[in-house]
C-alpha cells in the first residue's frame, strides 16, 4: 500500500500569490489534507509580471527571479508544513511547477519556460523536489498544457454523467470528463488576465473583486463581437495560450474611444462566452460545470457563465474541494506520479506522441 503526503506549489499566470497544497496520497485516493495562498513579496511580483511581457527579457532579471522565486517558494514551503505542524521528513516530495515566464508551444523549435529554481527549494528546505514538468511532454510533441486534467478525472470524474472542470486562473482551461471515453482538455482563452489587465490600468488594487466595477458597465457588443472573432478560440484541440497572446496589447487595436468601464463590463462576457462556447463546440454532451481557480470567486464571471450555458456551473466547494487548492494540489500529485514511475501527461489532451513520467527530481 502507497500511503504519502506530498506538497505541490505553484505560482498560476494571474501572478496572485503562491498556492499551497499538502496531499495525500493513499494508494488511488486522494485528499487535498491542508491548502494556504502566499501572497508575493511586491518587488518579486512585479519584476515575474514584467518577465512575462515581451519586453521582459533582461537575462539578469530573469535569473535573479529565478532564484528569488525559489527561495520564497522554499521559505513558504517550510512556514506551511510548521501552519499544519508537519514534519519535513514526513513529506514524500514537494511538487513544484514555479512560474511561467514564456510559454511558446507551436513553431519549428517551440518551447516553455518555469522559473522558481527547484535547487534552491530543495536547499531550503531539505525535501526531495521534483519540478520541470513541462518539457518533457513539449519534446514529445505535445503543448505541454494543461498537465491537470489528470489529477481532474482522478478527483471529479463521474460514471454516470459528463462534466467539465473549468479551471479560471489568468487563462482558462477546461477538462472534459465524459464516461468511457479519454480524458480531454485544453486552454479556452483568457481567464482573469484581461479583466485584471485592464481593470489595473484605470484603478488602484489588482483586481476587480466580484467583479463590482465590471457591473456598472454596459456590453460592448460591437467589441464582443470582435473579441469573439480571435482565431485562437476556433483552433481544434490540442492547444494551449498564454499572457503571451491575451494581454493589453492584444485587446488594445481593438478599441476605439470608449468607456473604460463598459469595455471591463465587455471582457467578463467575452472571457465567459469564450469558455461557454468551448465548452458547447468540444463537449455538448456537458452535464454539469464544475469551476475552480480564482475566476471562480468574481461573482459577475460566474454569473455571465451561466448564463452563458445551457448546464448548471457550480464552483468545486459544493463536491467538497476547495477551489484555491485544485492546481497546487495537481502538481504535488504529478509529483508522486514521477517518483513512482507513472505517466503524468495525457496525450488525448496535450497531443504528444506518448505518456511519459515528467520532472526533473532535485535530492535535498
Amino acid at each position: 500500500m502507497c500511503s504519502a503526503l506530498y506538497v505541490g506549489a505553484i505560482s498560476g499566470t494571474s501572478v496572485d500569490g503562491l498556492d499551497l497544497a499538502l496531499l495525500h496520497v493513499d494508494d488511488e485516493a486522494l485528499t487535498i489534507e491542508a491548502a494556504h495562498t502566499e501572497a508575493l513579496p511586491g518587488n518579486l511580483r512585479r519584476v515575474l509580471i514584467d518577465l512575462a511581457q515581451r519586453h521582459g527579457d533582461h537575462l539578469d532579471a530573469l535569473g535573479h527571479a529565478d532564484t528569488a522565486l525559489g527561495q520564497f517558494i522554499g521559505q513558504s514551503i517550510n512556514e506551511f508544513l510548521a501552519r499544519c505542524k508537519v514534519r519535513h521528513e514526513d513529506i514524500a516530495a514537494i511538487g513544484s511547477h514555479g512560474q511561467t515566464v514564456r510559454h511558446r508551444p507551436d513553431g519549428t523549435q517551440p518551447f516553455t519556460m518555469q522559473i522558481g529554481d527547484p535547487n534552491c527549494i530543495a536547499e531550503t528546505t531539505g525535501v526531495l523536489t521534483v519540478a520541470d514538468f513541462r518539457r518533457r511532454d513539449l519534446a514529445a510533441g505535445g503543448q505541454a498544457a494543461p498537465l491537470v486534467p489528470p489529477f481532474h478525472a482522478a478527483l471529479f470524474a463521474c460514471t454516470d454523467e459528463s462534466r467539465a472542470i473549468a479551471n479560471i486562473g489568468g487563462i482558462s482551461n477546461i477538462t472534459v470528463l465524459a464516461p468511457g471515453t479519454p480524458v480531454t482538455g485544453f486552454d479556452t482563452g483568457p481567464g482573469n488576465a484581461l479583466l485584471d489587465a485592464w481593470y489595473q490600468q484605470h484603478n488602484e488594487g489588482a483586481y476587480d473583486e466580484n467583479g463590482t466595477w465590471a457591473a456598472g458597465g454596459v456590453t460592448l457588443q460591437a467589441l464582443l463581437d470582435a473579441l469573439l472573432q480571435d482565431p485562437y478560440l476556433s483552433v481544434e484541440p490540442p492547444k494551449s495560450t498564454g499572457k503571451e497572446h491575451y494581454n493589453l496589447e492584444w485587446l488594445q487595436p481593438k478599441l476605439s474611444p470608449l468607456e473604460p468601464q463598459d469595455v471591463q463590463r465587455t471582457l467578463s462576457v467575452f472571457t465567459a462566452r469564450s469558455l461557454a462556447d468551448a465548452v458547447e463546440r468540444w463537449a455538448p454532451a456537458t452535464a454539469r460545470v464544475l469551476v475552480c481557480g480564482g475566476g471562480r470567486l468574481n461573482q459577475l464571471l460566474m454569473a455571465d457563465l451561466a448564463g452563458a450555458l445551457a448546464c448548471p456551473v457550480e464552483p468545486v466547494e459544493e463536491h467538497g474541494i476547495d477551489g484555491d487548492a485544485v492546481e497546487a494540489a495537481a502538481f504535488a500529485w504529478l509529483a508522486h506520479r514521477r517518483l513512482t514511475g507513472q505517466p503524468g501527461n495525457e496525450p488525448s489532451v496535450t497531443g504528444a506522441a506518448a505518456e511519459r513520467v515528467l520532472g526533473g527530481v532535485y535530492s535535498p
